[in-house]
This record gives C-alpha cells, sequence and structure tokens, in this order.
C-alpha cells in the first residue's frame, strides 16, 4: 500500500484519537487506542521508516502511553505477587540463560580449584598475600575465620552487599557487548571462589568455609 492511500484510510481516525486523549477517562478503551495505534506504529516504520507519518504516529503512541502510564497506581498485593508469580515467570522464561550462567560460572570455579591445586602461588595472585598471610595465621591460632571478626555485622553486611550489588551492575552492564564482558566476569568470579574453596578444603575447613562464610554462621 502507497503511503498515500496508508494515511487517507486512516488519518480521520488517528485525528480521533488525538482529540480523546485530552478528555477519555476510560483505561480499557485508551488501551485498545494504544494497541491500534502501535499496529499502525509497526506498519509505518515497515513500510515507511523515514516518513512525516511514522514520526506523527510515534508521537501520538507516546503520548497515549504517558496518558496511560503516568498515574498508574501499584496494589499493595504488588510485592506479593512479584515474588509468587513474576520472579518465577522470569526465571521459567529464562531458564536456559541461567542454565548456561550456571555451567559457565562452575566451570570457572572447577579451574580455579584445578589451578590452586596444581600451584600455590595461583591462590596468592587470586586472592592476595595479606589475606593469605593473615588466614594462615588466623588457622594457626584456632580461629580460621577470624577475619570476619574484625568487623561489627551491620558494617560487614554493608561492605558485602556493596560489593555484590557493584558485581551484579558490572555483569550486567558488560552484558551489552554480546554477552563476553559478562562471561568476563563470571570468569573471575568463578576463579576467585574456587581457589578461595580449595585453599580451606586444602586446610580442612571447607565444610565450615561454606557454613560460615555463605551461611553467615557463628564465628
Amino acid at each position: 500500500m502507497r503511503e498515500a492511500q496508508f494515511l487517507k484510510q486512516n488519518a480521520d481516525k488517528w485525528k480521533a484519537f488525538e482529540q480523546e486523549i485530552t478528555h477519555q477517562q476510560n483505561a480499557d478503551l485508551l488501551a485498545e487506542r494504544f494497541i491500534e495505534l502501535t499496529d499502525d506504529l509497526s506498519y509505518s516504520k515497515t513500510f515507511y521508516p523515514k516518513s512525516n507519518t511514522t514520526r506523527y504516529l510515534n508521537g501520538l503512541a507516546a503520548l497515549f502511553h504517558q496518558n496511560i502510564y503516568k498515574n498508574k497506581k501499584e496494589k499493595a498485593a504488588r510485592i506479593w505477587s512479584f515474588w509468587q508469580f513474576e520472579l518465577p515467570f522470569l526465571f521459567k522464561k529464562y531458564h536456559k540463560q541461567f542454565g548456561w550462567s550456571l555451567i559457565f560460572f562452575l566451570v570457572f570455579c572447577g579451574i580455579g580449584a584445578l589451578s590452586a591445586h596444581y600451584d600455590e602461588n595461583f591462590i596468592r595472585l587470586i586472592l592476595g598475600d595479606a589475606y593469605v598471610n593473615m588466614t594462615n595465621e588466623n588457622i594457626e591460632k584456632g580461629q580460621p575465620f577470624g577475619v570476619y571478626k574484625t568487623m561489627d555485622s551491620t558494617s560487614m553486611f554493608l561492605m558485602i552487599a556493596y560489593n555484590n550489588i557493584g558485581v551484579a551492575i558490572a555483569t550486567f552492564v558488560f552484558g551489552i557487548f554480546f554477552s563476553i564482558g559478562s562471561i568476563i566476569q563470571l570468569f573471575k568470579n568463578g576463579l576467585m571462589l574456587g581457589s578461595f574453596e580449595y585453599y580451606f578444603i586444602s586446610k580442612g575447613l571447607g565444610f565450615k568455609s561454606i557454613t560460615v562464610v555463605f551461611l553467615h554462621g557463628t564465628l
């Protein structure tokens, strides 16, 4: 269909929509209009991508979107609905991506553990000499996880939360580079976790490291 014919068929309808948006309060009707507009916009973008018609429809659709959502109020049960339905649905929808991420991470953890097993200096390279030396001293004192006693629980919580949020944001942002950046983040953290766990396993403290560090048990 030529643009002139497309415009002739729909111009009156769009003008009516444009006038209607200023006083229409029926949310269902506005939603129907918005869907119809986006259908027209998709058609226009496909066949007349740089035309004035496409620009006009894009602006009109934006007005409808703003009018529909600007004063939308969330129900009190929204939080419960998110945890009960929306989050499980997201996991179900993207289970393949989560699965591949888990596989990559476990492989990188294995690489970190094997590297630590065959090269003691690898642990120092990943965790740092200061941490390893301090932990060795704490093990000799009978307090292998004494490092976690140097801070009060609130400060420790804030420090861990800050670090985890930073890692999560970096992994998310780096994902724009065809997921390569996210894989690099998984690689770095996998190596760290693998070498960290192997270090404590080699000292006979593998299970305790899980209960103390990961489950935040009593030190």
